[in-house]
């Protein structure tokens, strides 16, 4: 799934190249919506793991990736990489059709109306925009998660804080040597903003070219500490990282048990 740092990214790309054009024509798979005629574009930003297009006449186009969404950018002409019927968005201008694939949501959106409202409400302050803010923080667990909720759960709630997406949620909480059985009532409150302050240290980290990385080590040995290296050693102890689907909406997690014990 593109997480935070990847949207950031993609919206800067698609901002320097399309603020300002008067695009031809934005394209919708049906499901989304309408599509529309010749607009002039305003700008394009990333708000977590949320892309929006903003373009005159006080539209916005809101999308999110989710687990299987790309942007790809074709000359006329040019064969598509993937098949017409996967494309979510096409935006035509002279030169180039920005096409994202395989969107999770697409949405349009008034500037003033309540579809942007409601975004605003379930979406916490962006990591990469924002950094930490430790009361909005604290009054969003408050306000979205109970004792019982589990850290994986909590770091992918993007009501609370939003930018985390998988890979991050299992690299944070390794770093910070937190089991992914733990709840939020297992752990001092004071723990709970450190969380935050080092996923957002990661996403800045990782907003340059590269791939994306959680360890600076020049041992050739692996860009991050536990994602994707399940059975294989943990870089620090040794030990066999774990595998398994957790949480409410069981996703992949990677944890050391003897770098993360559960107390």
């Amino acid at each position: 799934m593109p997480e935070g740092d990847t949207v950031y990214k993609v919206a800067a790309y698609l901002d320097a190249a399309l603020r300002g054009a008067r695009v031809r024509g934005v394209d919708l798979m049906p499901r989304f919506g309408d599509s529309c005629g010749p607009r002039r574009v305003l700008g394009v930003a990333g708000e977590g793991k949320h892309l929006f297009i903003t373009f005159d006449g006080g539209l916005r186009l809101r999308s999110h990736l989710g687990l299987y969404g790309s942007w790809h950018r074709y000359r006329p002409g040019v064969a598509w990489r993937k098949p017409a019927r996967q494309a979510s968005i096409v935006i035509a201008t002279d030169d180039s059709d920005y096409v994202c694939f395989n969107a999770k949501e697409v949405q349009w959106l008034r500037l003033q109306g309540p579809g942007g409202v409601g975004h605003r409400a379930r979406v916490g302050p962006d990591l990469i925009r924002d950094g930490v803010d430790e009361e909005m923080v604290a009054a969003g667990v408050h306000r979205h998660a109970g004792p019982a909720t589990l850290l994986i759960d909590l770091l992918l709630d993007q009501r609370i804080a939003a930018g985390i997406g998988n890979v991050y949620k299992s690299e944070v909480l390794f770093l910070e040597g937190l089991s992914p059985f733990l709840g939020v009532g297992d752990i001092a409150g004071t723990r709970l903003p450190a969380l935050y302050r080092r996923a957002a240290a990661l996403l800045a980290d990782n907003l340059g070219g590269g791939p994306r990385a959680t360890r600076n080590n020049l041992d050739r040995r692996g860009n991050l500490w536990v994602y994707g290296r399940g059975g294989l050693p943990c870089l620090r102890c040794g030990d066999s990282v774990q595998r398994a689907l957790l949480g409410a909406r069981p996703r992949s997690t990677y944890w050391c048990p003897r770098c993360q014990p559960r107390s």
